[in-house]
């Protein structure tokens, strides 16, 4: 008998924590790295967010909680939404994790049956596949292409559905492409879903706040109203407010599901932190300036990656609308060879030895289940972007 449960032969590691990891051991060993893997912005957490944690703490604010989070959270969850998405939700309609990821797990597990199939978008986040198959579910991948700026197609959607199909993941902006959808993009996928009522929709709308130019967000539910009773809309403070490790994320939907995942949270974390929950409190209740501000400045990289990257040899990278990832294919340098005599056949060799050769860590876009491309993070200083990108230019100026 294995001691080792079955399910863990169905998923693998992710592929941006081996990346991350991977940076750090090089540089632990003197190496001189700069990493790109990681997706968490360089801004420290501001100053009235971190007051009202001390201020919490100094009240004593620092017992267990209640398992789908303080009252005051999922009043200004309900509020946010109203606010920023014209949705209404009440507070019980609401819920807090330990971050996103625990949102979507949850999910998940209290839906998720042997057999049911899961339509996500492929370049997708890492994690997606991995707890749908962690928790009994099939993933089903559909391609995107870069000429359509990794944009999902409505007929491409309608194609995927079964009538196995649960659920559809729709995350925009999108980690790892940044392409968001705009309003009339995402109502074609939503008359789609519309033909389909045994669908639910569970959309990541955890970078709503990091889009660019003119563009303006929106999420499923407020394109399309007749999709309320059966979407879980999930966001989060990780990205925005510059607190990943805060560990906060929450959700909203129909109240059968909240206390679904409230029964499962229940026996498996029980509420997020006490002084976590307070400091969102003061995130999504504060205010609000430093993004716009934090929004230029990632906007301002954004546009420096596309730029350099586009001047390397064999590389091709499309200006994304959001997010602060850039999704750059490297197929003009397959077949050919790196520097150290190796022959690229896969981004992951080409992502190996630009690693190897140059110090830059990134990650190959066959872990998001599309490539041949690579993800970069551009959540770190413009001299880091700048110099990387130089690396990037003359690693490939050397490949034959």
């Amino acid at each position: 008998m294995a001691f080792l449960a079955d399910a863990l032969s169905r998923v693998k590691p992710s592929a941006t924590i081996a990346v991350s990891q991977k940076a750090r051991e090089l540089k632990a060993k003197g190496r001189d790295v700069i990493g790109l893997g990681a997706g968490e912005p360089d801004f420290d957490t501001p100053d009235n967010i971190k007051k009202a944690a001390i201020d919490a703490i100094d009240r004593g604010e620092t017992k267990y909680t209640p398992v789908s989070g303080i009252p005051e959270l999922r009043e200004a969850i309900a509020k946010k939404f109203k606010r920023e998405n014209n949705l209404d939700y009440t507070a019980a309609q609401t819920i807090v994790g330990t971050g996103g990821k625990q949102i979507l797990f949850n999910a998940f597990m209290a839906t998720l049956n042997p057999g049911d199939e899961v339509v996500i978008p492929a370049p997708y986040w890492v994690s997606y596949p991995e707890m749908v198959a962690l928790c009994g579910g099939t993933p089903v991948f559909v391609p995107t292409k870069q000429e359509n700026n990794f944009k999902l197609k409505a007929e491409d959607l309608d194609r995927a559905i079964t009538p196995k199909t649960k659920w559809f993941v729709f995350n925009s902006p999108s980690n790892p492409s940044g392409a968001a959808y705009s309003h009339e993009e995402l109502k074609a996928l939503t008359d789609v879903l519309m033909k389909h009522p045994h669908v639910w929709v569970l959309t990541d709308d955890m970078y709503e706040h990091l889009t660019y130019g003119d563009f303006r967000f929106a999420t499923p539910v407020e394109v399309e109203p007749g999709l309320y009773e059966r979407t879980l809309t999930m966001n989060g403070v990780s990205k925005a407010y510059a607190m990943t490790g805060w560990r906060i994320g929450y959700a909203a939907g129909p109240l059968h599901l909240i206390k679904a995942m409230d029964m499962i949270q229940g026996q498996q974390t029980s509420g997020a932190a006490s002084i976590a929950q307070w400091a969102a409190v003061e995130a999504l209740n504060g205010p609000q300036d430093f993004i716009g501000r934090n929004k230029e400045i990632f906007q301002g990289r954004r546009d420096l990656v596309v730029s350099m990257l586009n001047q390397a040899r064999g590389i091709s990278c499309p200006t994304p609308e959001g997010a602060f990832y850039v999704y750059p294919s490297c197929a003009g340098l397959i077949g050919k060879t790196a520097p150290s005599g190796k022959v690229f056949e896969t981004d992951e060799d080409f992502v190996s030895e630009l690693l190897e050769t140059e110090g830059v860590a990134v990650v190959h876009g066959s872990a998001f289940g599309l490539g041949p491309n690579f993800r970069i993070s551009y959540a770190t200083s413009e001299a880091l972007l700048e110099e990387a990108c130089r690396r990037i230019q003359r690693f490939c100026a050397a490949c034959r």
